[in-house]
């Protein structure tokens, strides 16, 4: 692969004022030990200078790969950087991630077979005027793609990983060769922690305020928005001033009504919903859409995620879509 030099508006190369990206495999850097960047505005910054580690390995768990680069990781993508661009004015962020995955994933292999990226990502990259946020992560998908293909697809571990104010981020991930290729992802990346183990079961202690808890299950277990609730509430309780962000399928009404309700009967009240419905729910065995469901979001965050979704379901969506950001 061609080497990878590439920065995102709002943020310029700098010696003062940043946060040093050490030489390692992974997303930031690799063998320039002396990089540092200066965060200014509303970017985030992504400079390679060796190819991404880790994919070429193929060792990523196949849900997420099938999946790389559709519609929902672009309204899950877009809307981290978002949320995090809003939380970085309270100070030195801590991410907790529960279901990290292997942090970077290459378009030409399962993604391809599934074709949802040409839905989603590819078309990002085409558009030829984009809302803000949308516009920082196809600058992040451009960073890792300069010889304008559309390969690499970075997860959510690269992109808060080196996001303006983020001081630690903590990956969980199940899958042990996922695993193996999320610390890949990873190494070297000063911050950051790669860990096997149950996200649900480990995360709400490595949470910290002021920070971001994601938590983005594959909903492949029955218990999985039973175990996402007892997950979020727990943080919320070890760590009350912890902003949460829940990924969830939109399949039908009933199932994201209940998962409210659980959350409410938690104790989770400050709830903000970012939904994005491509379609209407009339075939609950189909991905209408997706949700991400916020505990603590500041609300100066909520125009960047309605011209999120207004995106996302406009230009993705079919006759009938929904996109709204919304309390219950």
């Amino acid at each position: 692969m061609p080497s990878l030099r590439a920065i995102i508006p709002g943020l310029v190369p700098g010696t003062e004022g940043g946060r040093r990206l050490a030489a390692g495999r992974g997303c930031a850097c690799d063998g320039q030990p002396d990089l540092r960047v200066k965060p200014e505005g509303d970017g985030v910054l992504f400079r390679l200078d060796r190819p991404p580690a880790g994919a070429p390995r193929g060792r990523m768990n196949y849900r997420h790969s099938f999946h790389a680069g559709n519609f929902a990781d672009l309204v899950k993508h877009a809307g981290l950087l978002s949320l995090l661009r809003a939380l970085a004015p309270r100070g030195p962020l801590t991410v907790v991630d529960t279901h990290a995955g292997a942090g970077l994933y290459d378009l030409d292999g399962d993604a391809a077979r599934s074709k949802e990226a040409e839905a989603g990502v590819l078309k990002l990259l085409q558009a030829a005027d984009l809302p803000a946020p949308l516009e920082r992560l196809r600058t992040a998908v451009r960073a890792l793609n300069p010889d304008g293909r559309s390969r690499w697809y970075p997860g959510s571990p690269q992109l808060a990983a080196v996001a303006p104010g983020v001081e630690r981020y903590t990956g969980f991930e199940l899958n042990p060769p996922v695993a193996d290729a999320l610390a890949e992802a990873l190494a070297g990346v000063p911050g950051t922690v790669a860990t096997p183990g149950d996200g649900y079961e480990l995360a709400p202690t490595a949470c910290r305020a002021p920070g971001l808890l994601l938590i983005d299950p594959p909903f492949e277990r029955p218990d999985d928005y039973r175990r996402a609730t007892a997950c979020a509430a727990e943080a919320r309780r070890l760590r009350p001033g912890v902003v949460v962000a829940i990924w969830t399928p939109l399949k039908d009404l009933e199932t994201f009504d209940g998962f409210l309700r659980a959350l409410s009967a938690a104790g989770q009240v400050d709830v903000l919903v970012v939904e994005a419905r491509l379609r209407p729910l009339t075939n609950p065995m189909r991905m209408n859409g997706c949700t991400l469901t916020l505990i603590g979001a500041p609300p100066a965050v909520e125009p960047e995620l309605q011209a999120i979704t207004d995106w996302v379901v406009g230009t993705l969506g079919d006759p009938g879509g929904r996109a709204r950001v919304w309390r219950p």
